[in-house]
């Protein structure tokens, strides 16, 4: 679908109030690193040439290409040219580092920022276009004050035909499963009435640009994060905590390729889970169960090795950081929070152990018992007001509520919990782990009963109880049915 004529207006206005900003002459320089592991040659030779073609050249003082273990001949042969044509120019412009083994993205950003020389550096993918004056807005507000990380903003390349698609202003966050996401800007900044203005912003969702000393002062990535995921976010937070900030600069425009298929691994899930698991530890304090419920994973004895984190603990005590909770208060009040959680994970009828209460198929609202996988799906939350909620987390305050198991008309089914409690439906459950589930308003319990026509002979409903008992996999508090 195009843009409307209005639409198109304003982007040509918000443009050409950028393009009139002034910047100060003399502006830090910056090193442009690329990270890539069997990219596309045109892909990295395009994200090159774009950058030098896009950023003065007086502020551009090198290119380092971060090759993590590529094996693509052609990739090789094809960048060797290109590099030694630019380089024959400008010679030891283009500087290129060959991992002999893969490190995965973020131990490859690393690498790449040893390389670099210039007092600012950007970290990049190798699959991005940039747009005029990208790098004058960033330069600018790091000279400022050199405790700051920035974000450009971010436009789509549509990987199958190289389109670009203009996404809206936007600051940048999280969910509790520490997957990154796109967020409304503040209401302060929309406030100011000024489009350009730079947008304080949660977090990092992908590529950034940092003062180069201040980035080793902050301790540079956890090092001991696997492969990819979790790590911006463990970067931003640590950089509020321990006294910088993070922003997004509407001005700074970057057009990046979003994958079909990202090049590291078929399971990425694990190791964002596992990094994930890093930044609870180290940063969230008693806020780090929220990421253990939105994985469905246990808090002790959770079965996965997070590796050694004492080094990041001794950075926190060194850097004197302030807690997650600040971070909560002052810089992501839109987090929604599950303070209230008693219990959560699979929730099981000693009936039939293989089976898990399921959401089933969403557009249902129908609750069903399936094979027990342990997916968002199944994820299950007995709260201290007595709701029973199912489902992914809500990561924020403006996105839909849960759902939550509610009795209607004596059959269960799944309602957005703020809209059955606005209705004063049955929505109230009474369940002590290993005992029964029973609605505190219809007195019925949820229960299976056998059945041909179901997929594994059971299906769920409400009836007269008769003692069928429940367990859930976590107990966080004492499940009380007082």
């Amino acid at each position: 679908m195009g843009m409307s004529c209005a639409q198109r207006c304003i982007i040509i206005s918000f443009f050409r109030r950028c393009r009139n900003i002034t910047y100060p002459a003399n502006l830090p320089q910056v090193s442009v690193v690329f990270i890539f592991v069997n990219e596309a040659p045109s892909v990295v030779l395009r994200s090159m040439h774009s950058v030098i073609s896009k950023t003065p050249a007086h502020l551009l003082k090198e290119i380092v290409l971060v090759d993590d273990h590529s094996n693509n001949d052609e990739l090789k042969e094809k960048l060797r040219a290109y590099v030694d044509e630019v380089n024959a120019r400008q010679p030891g412009f283009v500087k290129v580092i060959r991992h002999q083994k893969q490190e995965g993205l973020i131990r490859s950003r690393v690498s790449g920022w040893r390389a670099a020389t210039a007092p600012v550096v950007a970290l990049f993918d190798a699959h991005v276009e940039f747009s005029v004056q990208w790098a004058e807005p960033i330069l600018s507000r790091i000279k400022e004050d050199r405790t700051r990380i920035i974000s450009p903003s971010f436009d789509n390349i549509k990987y199958d035909n190289f389109e670009i698609e203009e996404y809206p202003l936007a600051a940048q966050g999280f969910d509790w499963e520490l997957w990154c996401r796109y967020l409304n800007p503040p209401k302060e900044w929309w406030n100011l009435g000024n489009t350009t203005a730079p947008i304080r912003s949660p977090a990092l969702i992908g590529c950034f640009v940092v003062d180069r000393l201040y980035f080793e002062e902050i301790g540079l990535l956890d090092e001991g994060m696997e492969i990819y995921g979790g790590e911006n976010v463990e970067l931003s937070i640590r950089v509020w905590q321990c006294g910088g900030s993070v922003e997004v600069l509407p001005c700074s425009r970057l057009a990046h390729i979003e994958r079909a298929h990202k090049p590291y691994t078929e399971d990425l899930t694990a190791h964002v889970r596992r990094n994930a698991l890093r930044v609870a530890e180290v940063w969230m304090d008693e806020f780090k169960s929220h990421v253990y419920m939105a994985w469905n994973i246990p808090i002790e004895n959770s079965g996965i090795d997070i590796g050694a984190i004492s080094n990041r603990k001794a950075l926190r005590q060194r850097l004197q950081c302030k807690g997650f909770k600040w971070y909560l208060h002052n810089v992501y009040p839109e987090m929604r929070l599950y303070t209230d959680t008693v219990a959560y994970g699979m929730l099981k009828n000693v009936l039939k152990n293989d089976l898990c209460l399921d959401q089933g198929p969403e557009m249902d609202n129908i609750p069903i018992m399936y094979i027990c996988h342990g997916m968002t799906s199944q994820n299950i939350y007995y709260m201290s007001n007595q709701q029973i909620r199912v489902g992914v987390l809500s990561p924020t305050i403006d996105d839909n509520d849960n759902k939550c198991l509610v009795d209607v008309n004596n059959r269960p089914r799944l309602i957005e919990c703020s809209y059955a409690k606005a209705k004063r439906m049955k929505l109230y459950w009474l369940f002590t782990q290993g005992g029964s589930i029973q609605n505190r308003k219809s007195k019925r319990c949820l229960e299976l009963q056998g059945s041909p026509d179901n997929e594994f002979g059971f299906q769920l409903l409400l009836q007269k109880c008769t003692g069928q008992r429940w367990t859930i996999s976590n107990v966080l508090k004492k499940t009380s049915s007082q």
